[in-house]
């Protein structure tokens, strides 16, 4: 069987905690879509380490790790990866596989990123330039890459007519930087990856279904920021929601289970893009100090805004969401009022539904009130333990959303999470 966590937001959610929390009950867990713009934050033995390639499991020595073919892989930001995480003392080598099917960012995927988010001027879509959007476009294209070239005879006359092909395009674009010193990490990297498992990677996972292993399919970004169904154009450039479980993995929709959403008590987003309950006062500054929402990639100042139980609801509905991790909660210890966004007033008329264009419509959140609980619940275990403000604020949100909040995390640790079974 495969159960999936993944973001029910625009990302940042807090998914590398709740992956490592879940991970010792599962044999394997395999990220199925995105690329190093994903980080997931981990805390190993009180130390922190983002993960941007690799999945979230790979500190639990027994676990076995994919890397599905829905990722587009960066080598020069695995290599870095498996260095610092080899500082853990984890061999790597032992529990990582990478799918054949999955394809490279090449440096100059890197640089068209770069030039095109460069050539948008005042209408940028956020990119974190990390060659993603490029290299996604390759995939489509039918151009691109895959980490089962590597071991083709003929991989280097491949990337060489690959790279004059961007080169040609970046021309256009009057990209003059040079990035020569990328490519010769790159190919440094792609030594380094020359000693990893490559599989073929919907055989070796439908293989461990067959014989009866638990999966853990793991999500980067949130189901907002999906290709299809986030808000688009400010999006990425992959499926972010179950539907790409199958797909980044070579898997049949019947063997998912669970599908675990994750969403913080609030909301936040990073980069452009339509967000209704966005606060531009104190606020929000405070929601932003207070949760130290600054990008684990980028390291950029996250927008903050209250919960979107609309934005929330339609997420849970497309992704099939069967229970909720609640993240951050509390980050609202301190809050005297607390406010959810119930529905929307576009343009006059009011909706509990996601409009196609956010951008072309006038757009305000309606908002319930709720009061703050005003009390510390970091070191709190039993959710019947809780203050009464929370759980109300708790339940209205599941009861909204008609789905179960069956985990409530209190704080960055392991051990800050509180079962609501």
């Amino acid at each position: 069987m495969v159960d999936v966590i993944l973001g029910l937001q625009w990302g940042d959610e807090g998914k590398g905690k709740i992956v490592d929390y879940f991970a010792p009950r599962y044999d394997i867990i395999a990220r199925f879509q995105g690329g190093p713009n994903a980080g997931h934050t981990l805390y190993v033995d009180d130390k922190k380490i983002v993960l941007h390639q690799i999945p979230s499991g790979i500190f639990h020595e027994t676990t076995t790790n994919l890397i599905g073919n829905g990722v587009v892989l960066d080598p020069i930001t695995l290599k870095r990866e498996c260095e610092s995480v080899a500082g853990f003392g984890v061999d790597f080598r032992k529990n990582l596989f990478i799918s054949q099917r999955t394809h490279l960012i090449l440096p100059t995927h890197r640089a068209l990123d770069k030039a095109s988010e460069l050539s948008k001027g005042n209408e940028k879509i956020g990119s974190t330039l990390k060659g993603i959007g490029p290299a996604y476009m390759d995939k489509t294209g039918r151009n691109g890459l895959r980490v089962g070239d590597l071991l083709d005879k003929n991989f280097t006359t491949q990337y060489i007519r690959l790279r004059l092909k961007h080169q040609r395009l970046l021309d256009g674009l009057n990209f003059q930087e040079d990035i020569s010193s990328w490519e010769e990490e790159f190919f440094e990297a792609l030594e380094f990856m020359r000693q990893f498992k490559i599989v073929n990677g919907e055989y070796f996972i439908n293989d461990w279904i067959g014989r009866g292993k638990s999966v853990l399919a793991e999500g980067a970004q949130g189901s907002m920021l999906d290709v299809d169904f986030g808000t688009f154009p400010f999006v990425t450039s992959s499926n972010t929601i179950s539907a790409g479980v199958c797909t980044g993995l070579g898997i049949a929709p019947q063997k998912i289970r669970d599908v675990i959403g994750v969403s913080k008590a609030y909301c936040t987003r990073v980069g452009a893009g339509p967000f209704p309950t966005e606060l531009l006062d104190k606020t929000g500054e405070e929601l932003r100090k207070t949760g130290n929402e600054f990008g684990a990639t980028t390291g950029r100042p996250r927008r903050c805004g209250w919960i979107d139980l609309v934005a929330l609801k339609f997420a849970c509905m497309i992704n099939g969401v069967t229970k909720i991790v609640m993240t951050k909660a509390d980050v609202l210890d301190a809050f005297i009022e607390l406010k959810v966004c119930t529905a929307y007033l576009v343009d006059g008329q009011t909706t509990v539904e996601v409009p196609f264009q956010m951008t072309r419509v006038k757009l305000e959140p309606v908002l319930k009130s709720f009061p703050g609980w005003s009390s510390d619940t970091t070191s709190l275990k039993n959710y019947h333990n809780l203050p009464e403000h929370m759980t109300k604020y708790i339940q209205f949100i599941s009861d909204f959303l008609a789905v179960n909040i069956a985990y409530i995390s209190n704080g960055p640790a392991r051990d800050q999470l509180i079962v609501n079974l």
